[in-house]
């Protein structure tokens, strides 16, 4: 069993074993309910009090979504080069290494490819907690990768979207993703492989602008932030105050840029019956 530590913000992260954490441990919703991390996990990483959907990796996402968490990871060991040899506060370098350690992620993407329900599908996932699941050239490759495969054994591929936008360490290189992946899309619809787009919190920048919004079906889930730039600075560049629930899932779908949101606990159900329905 996978246990988890709670971190600020909704985040649950993987202890290293299970001894670090002690039996009872309990976790706060924003709202204020409480409940245990077994029976979080049990529900999907949904507290059923307040319907509140934490933050969860690739690691969760795979758990969930494939049947009895049996698949086979694809391209595992790529990862970031640093091209532009960058330096903010610390070298580019320096931080993916350190993000490579705390999370023993290779990059902000996870792909592999198993069974949905029995039907045959290919996943990418992005993970928030690897430098806030900014997209470089390294994701850009992964996900284009996992379309080849989904092109060359016709299977259905779904995108898990999870990111704060492009990675500006990679500059030109990382919005070059963009164009990139949305051009392998085209590929995919052009041979009419189905391809379903999962919004999570948050999916905003470079990520929201190219492959998450170009779905056969794009879904969210509940209470997902969805946009380009983050609410704060619209508001600081309008100068005005923003509608309520401005780029919540809620409010996209309103507005007519989802087709769907779904609740995690039913997420395997309803995307195995819209793979379905664009098989028919």
């Amino acid at each position: 069993m996978a246990w988890f530590k709670r971190k600020k913000k909704g985040i649950l992260t993987p202890t290293t074993d299970k001894k670090d954490t002690p039996d009872g441990l309990w976790y706060k919703t924003p709202q204020g309910n409480i409940i245990h991390t077994r029976e979080l996990r049990s529900n999907a990483y949904v507290c059923p009090e307040d319907n509140y959907h934490i933050r969860i990796g690739s690691k969760e996402y795979f758990e969930i979504l494939f049947d009895d968490n049996k698949f086979t990871e694809l391209d595992a060991k790529i990862t970031s080069a640093d091209p532009l040899k960058f330096v903010d506060s610390k070298p580019y370098v320096n931080r993916l290494k350190e993000a490579q350690e705390k999370t023993q992620l290779k990059d902000a993407v996870r792909t592999a490819y198993g069974k949905m329900n029995g039907i045959k599908i290919v996943i990418a996932c992005m993970d928030f907690s690897f430098i806030g699941g900014s997209m470089g050239s390294a994701v850009g490759e992964k996900i284009t990768r996992t379309i080849d495969y989904a092109l060359k054994h016709k299977t259905p591929f779904l995108m898990i979207s999870k990111s704060g936008g492009a990675r500006m360490m990679e500059a030109g290189l990382s919005l070059m993703q963009m164009a990139k992946t949305s051009a392998k899309l085209m590929q995919l619809s052009e041979a009419k492989i189905p391809y379903l787009s999962l919004m999570t919190d948050p999916t905003t920048g470079g990520v929201s602008a190219s492959f998450a919004m170009l779905g056969d079906f794009n879904i969210a889930e509940p209470g997902a932030l969805i946009g380009f730039a983050g609410p704060r600075v619209i508001r600081e560049t309008i100068g005005k105050d923003l509608p309520k629930g401005f780029q919540s899932a809620e409010f996209v779908l309103e507005h007519g840029f989802l087709d769907f949101i779904v609740d995690r606990r039913a997420l395997k159900s309803k995307l195995t019956h819209l793979l379905e329905l664009l098989k028919s």
